[in-house]
């Protein structure tokens, strides 16, 4: 989950490396370094343990210059989070250094192995080993020496390699964790993410698992760990590198809550038929025939996406009429799951590059199950191997916590499961109609419930010394409950715990007390009769809390008298289809959690212990 920048070119490597370091610190933030070549022989490292800004003092203190070198922020998973364990990392003659994202699980065979032979180690990280490993293999061309390097390892990595021995390349290699390189005009650059390097050129493509890239000041030659040649397309990136500044905000997390009725208008536009009600998607290898055929539905996502993947079982299954199962992709491929040709499984992850997510859809794909994705970046593994792609054009999402991403999500599953039923002919023209109309009124509406953020913050103001909360839902609220509760432990530290609002004499009753906050998930769709119940036993659930002097907040439907009488406090918001409430109730979670856990003064952009992308298992 660390973050790996790399340029080849005319101008001064240092500050494009830093700026590129700076837009991916959210992969991680224990320590930073970078290396340049300067001059024919004179290979430098700078590195500091803690934030970005760390490393940049070093290098004002001891400056440093060069076309072209590596850089790397790190969140840890071998050694402590010390200077002389960040990267970049070197070999024993201080010749080859290295950077990598990843695992390798060998490591300490091969740590072993190097000591006998005499090589000297001065780290605690798994990194080093690789740095050794090369300079084992050198024989005066660099990537031959990391290409039988890559035939030791064991594990998931993205490294990028550079040598004073054979200077002018950097070597560029992907197993696992997401590569990305930047053409420019006479110049290279690659990445671990797009934001990296955006601002330089929108002209990418991704190494696939088993790449190779030697990027020089001539261009980019790629190949497979054997050293076979292979293409990958080159996409042309729309988003506006503006979208991956702060625009004024304070924090990322914030900018991305209010960009969300945007993201929400981008993820429908064009999928739409304003008057007929119909839903048009891209052209996928999945055809008409097939979505008539399957028989299940299966999704698989991790964290927030797993919540979107709960709330879109309701939708499929209220919609198209076929039954949905929702799987952690971290626990799909260890119990040898049910699937077959009848099965569609669909994949949501926002960076395309969650390597559990992944591991799933290809054990998805290895027995018969067509698999479609639902996600944020263009070109991203998880599209790549995909029968199609529903993109969220979210744009770039820098903030750990997901918010924009997660709303993007939900709307494309409510697109998903408007198709379905559409080609299943479980949903007449009328109803398709009623429901595109509320699709495309909710962008206006996202905008009511970011209008209510200062009365959210004065309510956090209230509320931010609790040390446990608990988020209640039935129905399709109660993964909205479960994102909420993340939200406020993922950035606030607080310990917080979504529950289905009709489970709560079975445990949670007895965590009541008059200084626990209770935040219920009391929304309604007024044309509906099902939603109806629903309210109703949630309001009796509202009652139950009260009467344990619970501190009820209610995200209750505007003009809601009944549940304002209830409640302590209440967060209106306007009313809507029952299927499509969910991205309106998020948003109200998201700016309390966010002014909670500024209240408290965290880093809400770059929490603890967490990292945006998780690419490795």
């Amino acid at each position: 989950m660390c973050g790996i920048v790399g340029y080849i070119g005319g101008q001064n490597a240092v500050p494009i490396i830093l700026d590129g370091l700076r837009r991916l610190e959210y992969r991680g933030y224990d320590s930073a370094g970078l290396a340049v070549l300067c001059g024919e022989q004179d290979l430098q490292i700078r590195r500091a343990s803690g934030k970005l800004r760390n490393l940049e003092e070093v290098i004002r203190l001891n400056p440093v210059e060069g076309t072209f070198g590596i850089g790397h922020t790190r969140w840890a998973t071998h050694g402590r989070p010390t200077e002389e364990n960040a990267h970049p990392h070197r070999d024993c003659k201080d010749d080859i250094v290295v950077v990598h994202n990843g695992i390798i699980e060998n490591y300490l065979t091969l740590k072993h192995q190097l000591e006998g032979e005499g090589h000297i180690f001065k780290t605690e990280t798994d990194t080093e080993i690789i740095a050794h490993l090369v300079e084992k293999r050198f024989q005066g061309k660099l990537e031959d020496a990391v290409r039988a390097a890559l035939t030791e390892l064991h594990g998931v990595f993205a490294m990028a390699i550079i040598s004073r021995s054979d200077p002018d390349k950097i070597v560029v290699a992907r197993s696992g964790p997401p590569v990305v390189i930047g053409l420019g005009d006479n110049e290279y650059f690659v990445a671990s993410d797009v934001p990296a390097i955006l601002s330089h050129t929108r002209d990418m493509f991704f190494l696939a698992d088993g790449d190779m890239a030697v990027l020089t000041r001539d261009g980019v030659q790629l190949t497979d760990f054997s050293g076979l040649p292979v293409k990958r397309q080159v996409s042309h990136i729309l988003w506006d590198p503006i979208m991956a500044e702060k625009g004024g905000y304070k924090h990322f997390m914030l900018k991305e809550i209010y960009e969300q009725p945007r993201s929400v208008r981008d993820t429908t536009l064009g999928r739409v038929g304003q008057e007929s009600g119909r839903i048009f998607l891209d052209e996928m290898d999945i055809s008409l025939k097939q979505f008539k055929a399957f028989r299940q539905v299966k999704i698989l996502a991790c964290g927030t996406s797993w919540h979107a993947a709960l709330a879109g079982k309701f939708m499929i299954e209220k919609l198209a009429r076929i039954p949905v199962e929702v799987d952690y992709g971290s626990e799909f491929r260890y119990r040898d799951p049910i699937m077959s040709a009848d099965t569609l499984t669909i994949v949501i992850s926002q960076s395309g590059e969650t390597a559990d997510t992944l591991a799933a859809q290809r054990e998805a794909k290895s027995k018969g199950s067509s698999t479609l994705a639902i996600c944020n970046v263009i070109g991203s593994m998880v599209t790549r191997e995909a029968a199609g792609t529903i993109f969220t054009h979210a744009g770039p999402e820098i903030g750990v916590a997901s918010t924009k991403a997660f709303t993007g999500q939900l709307t494309a599953l409510f697109i998903l499961a408007m198709y379905l039923a559409q080609i299943r002919a479980t949903l007449s023209e009328e109803a398709s109609s009623a429901l595109v109309q509320e699709l495309l009124r909710l962008p206006g509406k996202l905008e009511s419930v970011l209008s209510q953020d200062p009365h959210i913050e004065e309510l956090s103001r209230k509320l931010y010394r609790a040390t446990d909360f608990l988020f209640l839902g039935r129905g399709i609220h109660f993964p909205i409950a479960l994102e909420g509760a993340l939200k406020l432990k993922e950035i606030s530290y607080i310990h917080a715990e979504g529950y289905p609002a009709g489970e709560m004499k079975h445990g949670p009753n007895a965590l009541i007390d008059d200084k626990l906050p209770v935040v219920v998930l009391a929304a309604r769709d007024p044309k509906s009769a099902e939603s109806k119940i629903l309210y109703e036993k949630t309001l009796s659930n509202i009652q139950e809390v009260k009467a344990r002097e619970g501190i009820v907040v209610a995200i209750a439907t505007e003009g809601d008298e009944e549940a304002l009488k209830m409640s302590d406090h209440l967060i209106a918001i306007p009313a809507t289809n029952e299927l499509l409430l969910p991205i309106l109730e998020i948003v109200p979670l998201q700016l309390l959690a966010y002014h909670i856990a500024v209240r408290l003064g965290c880093d809400v952009d770059q929490p603890r212990n967490l990292a945006k992308s998780v690419t490795v298992e």
